[in-house]
């Protein structure tokens, strides 16, 4: 490991211009580019006290072994450099995208004498026209199908060509008119070259004009009573209408555009983008990244635009590029953009309307990228074996955590405070055994006391279950401290489980495959709740959490289930009466299901709590009358208008509305004289006190 000290240049030394800079190592070997507008004043920032630095900051510069730095005039000349090294370098200590897969694109290649329309891959070529790319290949082979009736150009290989034109016979194509047959000379050189630029202007969003152009000729021959060529050229018509319908218009003003969303956790980031040309998706694409610098949204969302476009010129660089944020110089940016271009391009976050509806779909890709991207990685067997082995080993557990427990706290600035545990056997989750809580011991806000409450309710369950099928012959004492005050030291009334727990996660569909047979189970044959203890216990937080889970434990007598803790700033784990966390590295499989787990639990109890919040605020006074269903309930709604008009009526009132009882209208009446009087609702744009009338909600 290098000391930064050992080979930092001196301020003097530094210009405060602009310019790019490289990490060396001890081999020479670049590790790191970067740019500035000041490069004097970001250098400084990487030789700061080590302590101070970012963990992955930390790593690259007690990594390198030298700096050195080239001077640039612009900002977009800096910017034009860094892409140039990184392509050139490749630095490990980079941000570089991958595709997660190899997009086909719909080529036509202008370059040939008679250009030929293909699907091709890979890297793009000179003197060739690219549109997409598609998400599948016959995608791309279904279009084509339906534009060659209109735009017969040649689609056969080399090969192919060269044989009919020396046997002086077309491919089956040329025959049925879907091929305007070159090879044989039915068409110079010049009018199939006419039909391959036509087929471009199409495909690039050109389409209105030609379709008004075909309608007039199929006007014009049915005027002069050519019938069959105006029958051929509505079914021209149709068939281009639809290849347009093949791609949905999303943005109805015709703008051509990219749309950028970025997804990202502290590891991770993916990228998608959509290309929409004539105001319709023509293509999408994504891209899965570690991040192996300290980079936020917007550093992202630069080198997805340098990596996008860096070796894109002309049209394929769109007049309107839309991100979710804006580089940290969007100036640059944007003139680098114009440059590849050769026109202006508009660099900006979209605030309203269809183009902001329209990311909004993009970000959903991006997330569902990302999270399949980490399925993946969990799903292979050898993978979570080798997971579950690195979390045994950072942790020093005797064996692989098999079961791991993990319990999160959710609220909403103290108010609905509730708890979740998710559980995951051999890497994967088991949804059936999730369960969700509420906080009974205490109000407010204390994530500590409820994470403390939470584990010690479930394992208080655990020796019950234990107890009553005779695996524990007695209740061992507690030989932990003295449980923190307010803490519950009840156990949990076991006649009615629902208090502790509710059914598992109704989002998802449960695991289907069969339970083990010697798996412990109810008398009605369902599994018990919580008769099984896990390896490990992971809680979402750092040391307060941990200790709070470990004391309940120990006030339990329980000494044989690890515990630890996964905090979000950093990713670092924690374990109990440790000073210093357990650090992963970063590409580590047990970070990765650790994380997983975390994640998890978070997503189910954020549900749970927002579920419960929505409850809360949609109950009603009228929810107290016993036998008053919803049919009833709006019914009397409907009748007087709000809740506050009903609380007025008299009892023979009530009585008038159909289906209501004398003795359920006095019912109804006592519920709402018990019924405190709400606060008035104010027009907090206005300052005006607002008549209630709606449906009664007590928010």
């Amino acid at each position: 490991m290098a000391d930064p000290s050992s080979y930092r240049p001196k301020p003097g030394q530094i210009p405060d211009s602009p310019g790019v800079y490289k990490f060396r190592d001890e081999h020479r070997r670049v590790i790191y580019v970067g740019k500035a507008k000041n490069l004097r004043q970001r250098l400084a920032n990487y030789f700061q006290d080590l302590a101070a630095l970012h963990p992955r900051t930390r790593t690259m510069v007690t990594t390198a072994a030298s700096v050195e730095w080239t001077v640039v005039s612009t900002e977009v000349e800096a910017l034009q450099l860094e892409y140039s090294w990184i392509k050139e370098f490749d630095p490990r200590f980079n941000v570089k995208y991958r595709d997660d897969k190899s997009y086909p694109y719909l080529a036509v290649t202008l370059d040939e004498e008679f250009p030929r329309v293909q699907v091709m891959r890979g890297a793009k070529k000179k003197g060739v026209r690219y549109f997409g790319p598609y998400g599948h290949a016959w995608a791309i082979r279904e279009t084509v199908d339906l534009m060659l009736r209109v735009f017969p150009v040649r689609t056969c290989s080399a090969g192919v060509f060269r044989n009919a034109a020396r046997t002086g016979r077309p491919c089956l194509l040329g025959y049925i008119g879907k091929c305007s047959a070159p090879c044989v000379g039915r068409v110079t050189p010049e009018e199939h070259r006419e039909l391959a630029d036509d087929f471009c202007d199409f495909m690039a969003g050109r389409t209105g004009t030609y379709i008004r152009r075909l309608e007039k000729d199929m006007m014009a021959a049915a005027e002069e009573m050519e019938y069959e060529r105006a029958a051929r050229l509505r079914d021209d018509v149709e068939a281009l209408k639809r290849a347009m319908e093949k791609s949905a218009v999303v943005l109805a003003d015709a703008t051509d555009a990219d749309l950028i969303a970025v997804a990202e956790d502290e590891l991770e980031a993916a990228v998608q983008i959509f290309h929409v040309r004539g105001g319709r998706v023509r293509g999408q694409r994504g891209w899965v990244t570690d991040k192996v610098e300290n980079v936020d949204t917007s550093g992202l969302v630069e080198h997805a635009l340098q990596q996008l476009y860096g070796e894109e010129t002309g049209d394929s660089v769109p007049k309107e590029v839309l991100v979710p944020a804006l580089p940290e110089d969007p100036d640059a940016v944007s003139q680098w953009l114009a440059g590849r271009r050769g026109s202006q391009v508009s660099l900006r976050i979209p605030q309203r309307g269809d183009k902001k509806d329209l990311m909004a779909t993009v970000q959903r890709n991006a997330q569902q990228a990302l999270g399949l991207h980490k399925t993946k990685r969990a799903s292979d067997l050898t993978t979570r074996s080798r997971a579950l082995e690195e979390i045994a080993e950072a942790l020093g557990l005797d064996t692989a955590p098999l079961r791991i427990e993990c319990f999160d706290i959710s609220h909403l600035q103290g108010d609905d405070v509730v708890a979740s545990m998710v559980v995951f056997e051999d890497g994967l989750a088991r949804k059936s055994e999730y369960r969700r809580f509420q906080i009974k011991g205490f109000e407010g806000q204390d994530d500590v006391r409820s994470m403390h409450e939470v584990i010690g309710r479930r394992f208080k369950r655990y020796l019950q279950e234990k107890e009553r099928t005779g695996e524990w012959e007695e209740t061992p004492a507690p030989t932990g401290p003295v449980p923190a005050p307010g803490a519950d030291t009840t156990a949990p009334d076991t006649t009615n489980a629902s208090d502790t727990t509710t059914a598992p996660d109704t989002t998802t569909a449960p695991d289907t495959a069969p339970e083990p047979d010697a798996e412990p189970r109810e008398d009605d044959g369902r599994p018990k709740r919580f008769a099984y203890p896990p390896q490990l216990v992971v809680v979402d937080g750092g040391q307060p959490q941990v200790a709070a889970a470990k004391r309940a434990l120990d006030e339990l007598g329980i000494d044989d289930i690890a515990v630890c803790g996964l905090a979000k700033r950093l990713e670092e784990v924690w374990l109990p009466e440790d000073d210093d966390p357990v650090v992963l590295p970063r590409s580590s499989e047990g970070l990765y299901l650790l994380q997983r787990v975390r994640d998890e639990a978070h997503r189910f109890a954020i549900t749970y709590q927002r579920a419960k919040r929505a409850k809360r605020i949609r109950s009603s006074p009228l929810d107290a009358v016993a036998g008053l269903g919803e049919t009833r309930k709006q019914a009397l709604i409907k009748h007087f208008g709000s809740v506050k008009k009903l609380k007025q009526a008299t009892i023979d009132e009530i009585c008038e509305v159909p289906g209501i009882g004398r003795r359920t209208a006095e019912s109804v009446a006592v519920a709402l004289a018990s019924t405190a009087p709400a606060a008035p609702a104010v027009n907090t744009a206005t300052g005006e006190i607002m008549e209630e009338n709606d449906g009664g909600s007590t928010t």
